[in-house]
């Protein structure tokens, strides 16, 4: 009689991001877009709140994507702002820069209990961080001659800071209820 083996379930290791989880960025990105241009055009204080950051961290918390992958949909996110008025080029840089800070903090065991801190801390660090670097270029390239004009460092704190609250309220809000519809599993 032979012995019976024993049968082993390989999981594919995840190769990239599949269809699925392209369409849901750009739906995303596109809902942080029409919040931007609908929401953002009640400001008026020179820099506008950027709902598009919501989006892509909630699509970060959904997908996982690897790092290069998450830097791509920073890089997109900063693609998108280009469109609405505004100091041109800065989102290419702090967008990819939130992303990433987004992207490492998805890996990071921020829980309480059952309760996943991932939405919150993430959210409000990205948006904090993409606010800041957005600022730092922006007073950098003021500083070495270019023709931008920023208002004073305590309007765009504000907003950042106001940008970070609202934007975390949002992911966390569609955070779960999205990951539920998506079938992404009840466990971070």
């Amino acid at each position: 009689m032979e012995a019976v083996k024993k049968r082993e379930v390989v999981k594919a290791q995840k190769r990239g991001l599949s269809i699925s989880d392209v369409i849901l960025v750009g739906v995303l990105l596109a809902v942080g877009a029409v919040l931007k241009f609908f929401v953002g055009s009640l400001f008026n204080a020179g820099m506008k709140p950027n709902f598009i950051i919501a989006m892509y961290c909630l699509a970060i918390l959904l997908i996982k994507p690897r790092f290069i992958e998450a830097i791509f949909i920073g890089i997109i996110a900063g693609a998108i702002c280009q469109v609405f008025p505004g100091t041109p080029y800065i989102n290419l840089i702090s967008e990819p820069v939130g992303a990433i800070v987004m992207a490492i903090l998805v890996y990071l065991p921020l829980q309480i209990g059952k309760f996943s801190l991932r939405p919150v801390i993430g959210t409000f660090l990205s948006t904090l961080v993409s606010g800041m670097t957005f600022i730092g270029v922006l007073y950098a390239a003021f500083y070495t001659g270019a023709d931008v004009k920023p208002m004073p460092f305590q309007v765009f704190i504000v907003i950042v800071l106001g940008t970070a609250l609202v934007n975390t309220i949002i992911v966390q809000v569609l955070y779960i209820p999205l990951k539920l519809a998506l079938g992404r599993g009840k466990n971070d």
